[in-house]
C-alpha cells in the first residue's frame, strides 16, 4: 500500500507540473531507464513488482544525491525523478494488462511483411492505438524464389507448372532477415506502447505452401518465438508448434485470443488429411472448453470460412481450412459441442481483405472471418495497373458465396487488394455490447466493416431453415456447391474469350477472302458478257 500511495502522489505532482519544471528529457536517459523498469518485469508477482519498484526509486533518490554533490542543482533531480516515474508509469501498466486484467477494446492484427519492402502502414497502426497487435503469418519472407513464368521452358506457375519457385534458406539468413524486420522503425515504436503476440503461416515458416515435411521447422520456431520477444523458458519454445492462447480483462469483460499453428503439423494441401495434429487439437479442445471469456478470438494464418479455390481453378488456388473439409468441419463442431459464445475468426495469408459470414455451421450463431492481408503484400500493389483493374473486376464477378457485402466496402465486389490492416473495437460500455470489425487502408481509413452485437454471438441466437436440396442460400451454400454453371463462372469465361479471341481473326479473314472471291467472279461474268 505504501508503495501505491507513493507511486501515485508522484505520478500526480511531476506529471501535472507546470511547463516551468518540464526539464528537457535526452532520448538516451529515456531508453536506459525503460531498459532498467523492463528489467523488473521478470518477476510474476505484483507485489514482488512494487516491491523492486521501490528499490528502483530508492536507487534513483541516491543518484539524486549524488547530482546534488556535484553541484548539478535542484531541477537535475526533478527532471530525474519525473523521467523514471513517466517510464516507470508506462511500463508497469504495460506489465499489468495481464497481471490485473486489464480491460482490452482495441485489438489490431496484420500479415504478409516482407521486410526489404518500404513498411509506412505502421504509422497507421500506432495511431489506432491497439492494446495488442497480432501476428497472423509471413511476418517475413525468409524463403528464396524464382520469377514467375507460365510459359517457356521452366514454368513457375500456372496450370502447366514444371518448376518449384520457392526454396528454404538457411537459419543464418532467416536471421538476418528477422532482425531486418525488427529494426524498422515504425514497428520498432509499437512494441514500445503494444503487446505483440501472433502465429506464422508458409513464408516465415520456412517454404511457400510447407506443411509437416519441412526439415527446418524446429530451427524456424525458434527464430520466430526470438522475434516476438518470447521468454526463454516459454512452453512454446518446448511444444511441437507455435500455437499458444492469452487471456485479457475481467469476467465480463473477458477476452480470449487464441492462436492456431496450420503449419507444423499439417499435411500435403488437397490432402483432406491433418491440419493441426493431434496435440494441438487436444489443446485447442481444452481452451475452448474453459468457456469463461466472452469474446473468443481465434487467430488462423489462412482463411477459415472462403472457400474461393473451388471458383477459381484451373488458375490458382488459395489455401484456406477448405482444403481439409474434415478438419473444418472439426473445427466447427467443437466450437458447437461446447457451447463457445462470442467466436470470431481472423486470418491473412491471401494479399487482400474481405470479411465473411457462415450460418450453416454446427455453432447456432453466424461465424465471422476477418480476412486482412497484407501489410506489404498486397495484390493490387504487386501488379500493374491493367492487371490491377482485372484483378478488381474479377473479384466483384467471380460468385462468392461467404462474403460479406454492404455499404461499407470502398468496391462492390468489397475485397480491398491493396496495403491493410485489420482492427477490432469493442464498445463493453455499450447495451448491448457491440463489435465492429474492420479493414482500414495504409491511411487508417476503414475499407471494409461490419458491426455486429456481441448479442448475436451466442448459441441459440440464430433461428434457420434447414438447408434444402438444390438450395443455393447465401452464407450457408458453399461455393463448391454451387452449381456447376455458376462454379466454374471464371473458367468459362476465360476460355471462351480466348476462343473469340482465336476465333474472330480466322472469322475476319475468312469473310474478307470470301468477299474477294465474290468480287472477282463478278468481274469475270461482266468480261464474258
Amino acid at each position: 500500500m505504501l508503495c501505491c500511495t507513493w507511486l501515485v502522489a508522484s505520478v500526480t505532482f511531476f506529471l501535472s507540473a507546470p511547463g516551468w519544471l518540464l526539464v528537457p528529457i535526452r532520448r538516451e536517459d529515456h531508453d536506459n531507464d525503460r531498459k532498467q523498469v523492463e528489467g523488473l518485469k521478470s518477476k510474476k508477482k505484483s507485489a514482488t513488482f512494487l516491491l523492486n519498484l521501490l528499490l528502483f526509486y530508492t536507487r534513483m533518490l541516491w543518484q539524486g544525491a549524488v547530482y546534488i554533490s556535484e553541484g548539478k542543482g535542484l531541477w537535475s533531480i526533478v527532471a530525474v525523478i519525473r523521467r523514471r516515474t513517466a517510464v516507470a508509469l508506462a511500463s508497469f501498466t504495460k506489465y499489468e494488462l495481464k497481471q490485473e486484467e486489464a480491460v482490452v477494446s482495441r485489438v489490431a492484427f496484420g500479415s504478409c511483411a516482407n521486410q526489404s519492402a518500404p513498411q509506412p502502414i505502421w504509422t497507421a497502426i500506432s495511431a489506432f492505438d491497439p492494446q495488442v497487435f497480432i501476428w497472423l503469418g509471413d511476418n517475413i519472407y525468409a524463403d528464396a524464389k524464382l520469377p514467375v513464368r507460365f510459359i517457356g521452358r521452366k514454368r513457375t506457375s500456372g496450370p502447366f507448372k514444371n518448376t518449384p519457385r520457392f526454396w528454404p534458406v538457411s537459419a543464418e539468413e532467416m536471421q538476418k532477415k528477422y532482425m531486418m524486420a525488427k529494426s524498422i522503425s515504425g514497428y520498432s515504436a509499437l512494441r514500445k506502447t503494444t503487446q505483440i503476440i501472433g502465429t506464422w503461416d508458409d513464408h516465415d515458416y520456412g517454404m511457400n505452401d510447407a506443411g509437416k515435411e519441412l526439415s527446418s521447422k524446429d530451427v524456424s520456431q525458434q527464430l520466430m518465438l526470438d522475434f516476438l520477444d518470447e521468454p526463454k523458458d516459454s512452453p512454446r519454445r518446448k511444444q511441437k508448434g507455435v500455437y499458444a492462447s492469452y487471456t485479457y480483462g475481467p469476467i465480463g469483460k473477458r477476452i480470449k485470443v487464441i492462436l492456431l499453428d496450420t503449419r507444423y503439423h499439417r499435411d500435403a494441401i488437397f490432402s483432406n488429411g491433418a491440419m493441426l495434429g493431434e496435440t494441438q487439437w487436444a489443446w485447442l479442445e481444452r481452451e475452448l472448453k474453459k468457456g469463461d471469456a466472452q469474446l473468443n478470438i481465434i487467430a488462423s494464418s489462412i482463411q477459415v470460412i472462403s472457400n474461393m479455390s473451388a471458383v477459381v481453378r484451373p488458375f490458382f488456388h488459395v489455401e484456406s481450412w477448405s482444403n481439409f473439409p474434415a478438419e473444418q468441419e472439426r473445427l466447427y463442431k467443437l466450437i458447437a459441442d461446447y457451447n463457445v459464445s462470442g467466436v470470431i475468426f481472423i486470418s491473412g495469408d491471401v494479399h487482400f481483405c474481405e470479411i465473411t459470414r457462415f450460418e450453416c455451421a454446427p455453432v447456432e450463431y453466424p461465424l465471422f472471418d476477418l480476412t486482412s492481408s497484407g501489410l506489404t503484400q498486397a495484390v493490387e500493389e504487386l501488379t500493374n495497373p491493367v492487371i490491377a483493374s482485372v484483378l478488381r473486376f474479377a473479384a466483384w464477378f467471380v460468385p462468392n458465396t461467404m462474403r460479406v457485402y454492404n455499404s461499407h466496402c470502398r468496391y462492390k465486389s468489397c475485397v480491398y487488394g491493396k496495403r491493410n490492416f485489420g482492427t477490432l473495437e469493442i464498445d463493453w460500455d455499450a447495451d448491448p455490447v457491440m463489435i465492429a470489425m474492420s479493414v482500414r487502408d495504409i491511411f487508417g481509413s476503414r475499407v471494409s466493416s461490419v458491426e455486429v452485437p456481441l448479442s448475436m454471438l451466442q448459441p441459440g441466437a440464430l433461428k434457420r431453415e434447414p438447408l434444402k436440396r438444390g438450395e443455393v442460400r447465401r452464407h450457408c451454400t458453399l461455393d463448391a456447391d454451387l452449381p456447376w454453371t455458376r462454379k466454374y463462372l471464371l473458367a468459362y469465361s476465360f476460355f471462351g474469350l480466348c476462343l473469340v479471341m482465336t476465333a474472330s481473326p480466322c472469322l475476319i479473314s475468312y469473310m474478307a477472302f470470301n468477299k474477294l472471291r465474290v468480287r472477282r467472279r463478278r468481274g469475270q461474268n461482266q468480261k464474258a458478257d
